[in-house]
């Protein structure tokens, strides 16, 4: 696990979103599902679509909405094609109001 940095406010990210923050040289997605926070690659494997803007979130897993690939949140492992490769996921918490990621080593 790397070093977590501050990307944003806690009250960035509603239940049932995803937002886009740059950290490091990664466009993470961090999601809130149930309270509890995801943080992945922003970037479809497929055909490298922004999974933040309008990417449909059921339960922990995340819809691409160019073409269709869905992702666990969790893990990164593609659940539906067309997308092969998985997302990197990230470590991420809450802390004092504010949301940080772990940049990768």
């Amino acid at each position: 696990m790397g070093e977590f940095v501050t990307v944003g406010r806690a009250d960035e990210v509603g239940d049932g979103e995803a937002v886009a923050f740059a950290v490091g040289d990664e466009e993470v997605a961090v999601a809130r599902v149930d309270g509890d926070l995801y943080a992945f690659s922003d970037i479809c494997t497929h055909r490298h679509c922004n999974l933040s803007a309008g990417g449909e979130i059921e339960g922990t897993t995340i819809q691409c909405e160019c073409h269709g690939s869905m992702f666990s949140m969790e893990t990164g492992e593609v659940l539906n094609p067309p997308a092969s490769e998985p997302l990197a996921t990230f470590d991420v918490r809450e802390l004092e109001g504010e949301i940080q990621v772990a940049v990768p080593e």
